[in-house]
């Protein structure tokens, strides 16, 4: 990586702004909805000089960096000091996805034995160099704005490049699935057929894909800004799902995001304790 470096106060000099794309571990999937963007691409890149993309371009122009858009989680040793090499070059960083808001699919590892996984997946796990867990962006640098979403909604994206042209907070709604499911006068799929849904402590940017095919939502763009775990736990419960159900529910791509976290681990906790018996006593199982 080329990079100067950039205070944080004001952003490089230059005719048109520099923004920069990184991949730390991730599917790629963000970067794509970027490129997938079509038309609109075209349109930014006559208002911002695309100076470091390289699932775009080779070119490669040297910081330091206006926007830097960073995908993927820090999974490795080689990626802890590459984003503090980001943050540096960079004016504005903002997290785009689960894997970069928090720490993805892979995060999963952190809530198990990394050195035992290794022992059985590779033949050679003295090779691997990784750390123990796998976390979003944030916790390593300061972040100025996180773009949740596997993969992330890429107007949301064009949003939040038209906030930074014009200096402004990106407009990005922080309610749940659930009123994107009035907004397309879906029937909940809860209510209606009993389908265990994480719509409503969901952050909302998909426009209820799933929902609106029948299917309950997996949380892809993780919790919204004010999710009743418990709320839905209960509701969970009367569907007839059991504990390790409610856990698998929290646990797919944003396992690792504070509130689906905290709540699997509390049911897990809860699944730990002894069993007590109708007596009230603990059974001597």
């Amino acid at each position: 990586m080329t990079a100067g470096k950039a205070t944080h106060g004001e952003p490089p000099a230059g005719s048109r702004p520099k923004l920069a794309v990184w991949k730390f571990s991730s599917c790629d999937g963000c970067q794509l909805s970027l490129l997938d963007c079509e038309d609109e691409l075209l349109e930014v890149a006559e208002a911002i000089e695309i100076a470091y993309f390289l699932e775009a371009t080779r070119a490669v122009v040297e910081g330091p960096y206006d926007l830097s858009l960073v995908e993927g989680s820090i999974t490795t040793p080689d990626e802890l000091e590459r984003i503090h090499q980001v943050r540096e070059a960079s004016h504005r960083v903002v997290t785009i996805g689960a894997c970069a808001t928090a720490g993805g699919i892979q995060a999963l590892r952190n809530f198990t034995d990394v050195e035992e996984y290794m022992s059985v997946v590779y033949a050679h796990p003295s090779f691997i160099s990784t750390l123990d867990t796998a976390t979003p962006v944030s916790d390593h640098v300061e972040v100025d704005f996180e773009l949740r979403g596997c993969p992330i909604n890429k107007i949301q994206l064009l949003e939040v490049i038209s906030a930074h042209l014009n200096e402004r907070r990106p407009e990005v709604p922080g309610h749940s699935v659930c009123t994107e499911c009035k907004l397309r006068l879906n029937v909940c799929v809860m209510v209606a057929s009993g389908t265990p849904c994480l719509g409503p402590v969901t952050h909302a940017g998909c426009g209820a894909l799933c929902p609106t095919f029948s299917r309950g939502c997996y949380g892809c763009f993780g919790p919204m800004e004010t999710p009743n775990t418990e709320s839905l736990e209960a509701s969970m419960e009367a569907l007839g799902l059991g504990d390790p159900d409610i856990v698998r529910m929290f646990r797919t791509y944003n396992a690792w995001a504070p509130a689906f976290r905290d709540h699997s681990r509390l049911v897990e906790l809860r699944m730990s304790e002894p069993a007590a018996s109708p007596t009230g006593r603990e059974d001597p199982a």
